[in-house]
């Protein structure tokens, strides 16, 4: 499992125990993830720096 893949299912086990939107952006930060909106885009970002990991799956959009 490369590094990416990790990460994608990371951030979708932090949806899961999420109650809401906002507790997610809350949860992924606390480890250091974010959310960032690009122009291609919504995307898995790390923190502090807000470097671009890589696309946010469509099905963690809903």
């Amino acid at each position: 499992m490369t590094e990416v893949q990790k990460t994608i299912e990371f951030v979708r086990l932090q949806r899961r125990h999420a109650r809401d939107w906002r507790h997610w952006q809350r949860r992924l930060a606390a480890f250091g993830f974010a959310i960032a909106e690009t122009k291609a885009g919504p995307m898995i970002a790390r923190l502090p720096k807000g470097k671009v990991v890589c696309a946010l799956p469509g099905d963690l959009l809903a």
